[in-house]
């Protein structure tokens, strides 16, 4: 009597960065095409190697025109990074009694002092945030179209939607009251080399 066949072929184990980047990416296509259109900028990361070790990333945003974002990769987490329109920066004021951590007081995801203000960012009008969502880890979606439309309030201001369970985020990575997401959006450790280049994964007291 034979033994059953065996396949030639054993998975390989999955390192923990890429696990990481498919958790946050498991719910990218239930947030419909808008996801899609957000260019993904690979040619700023370093190697795979100097990325599993935690390594810091440069990223070149001259080219990000208002009201854009793009999305880099920083120890296997995706990092956005978006430059506000001045109307999307007068939403932030208009929507704090309505987010449940507006100051971002919140330790669970700590935000740097340099980001502990109403844009949390350095320069009011670039976003950095890790786009992952606090609640069970998907990646919310891009909404910037203010106004009614589905799943979302009447009254929404533009911002992030995770359609996995239905948390809302403004244009800060702030998060909305009664939502799954227990906070904010994480803002990661960065500085600025020049004007128009950012270093994620790295700040002046780092």
């Amino acid at each position: 009597m034979s033994d059953a066949p065996t396949s030639k072929f054993t998975p390989a184990p999955m390192d923990s960065s890429k696990r990481t980047w498919l958790i946050a990416s498991s719910c990218a296509g239930a947030a419909g095409a808008a996801a899609l259109a957000t260019p993904f900028v690979a040619s700023f990361a370093p190697s795979e190697r100097a990325k599993a070790a935690g390594a810091a990333v440069e990223v070149d945003i001259a080219g990000v025109k208002p009201g854009e974002k793009i999305t880099v990769e920083w120890r296997g987490k995706p990092v956005w990074i978006m430059r506000r329109t001045p109307e999307q920066l007068e939403t932030l004021k208009q929507v704090e009694g309505e987010l449940a951590d507006p100051n971002s007081d919140r330790t669970a995801f700590p935000t740097p002092e340099y980001a502990k203000n109403q844009t949390r960012s350095i320069k009011p009008e670039v976003l950095v945030a890790i786009g992952i969502c606090t609640h069970l880890g998907c990646s919310p979606g891009d909404k910037f179209t203010p106004g009614a439309q589905p799943s979302l309030p009447d009254n929404w201001p533009g911002g992030f939607f995770c359609a996995c369970h239905g948390s809302t985020f403004d244009l800060a990575g702030r998060v909305f009251k009664n939502k799954p997401a227990p906070d904010n959006l994480e803002v990661p450790p960065h500085m600025y080399l020049s004007d128009n280049k950012l270093l994620i994964g790295e700040d002046k007291k780092a």
